[in-house]
């Protein structure tokens, strides 16, 4: 993998890290069981990119 490979995967990580965090805050407050199971499956897919990318490393 080359440098300029390297860092796009650890920013994609940074990113995809974030966005866990946001997703999990936002899982926490919503109380519409319907629309919590929905952004929780938002949440599972991006914790398997997540894993995709840092398997990449």
């Amino acid at each position: 993998m080359t440098t300029k490979e390297l860092l796009y995967v650890e920013d994609a990580l940074g990113h995809a890290q974030f966005f866990m965090t946001k997703c999990n805050e936002t899982v926490n407050q919503i109380k519409d069981p319907d629309l919590k199971l929905c952004v929780q499956q938002v949440c599972d897919k991006n914790k398997q990119i997540f894993q995709s990318l840092y398997g990449l490393l």
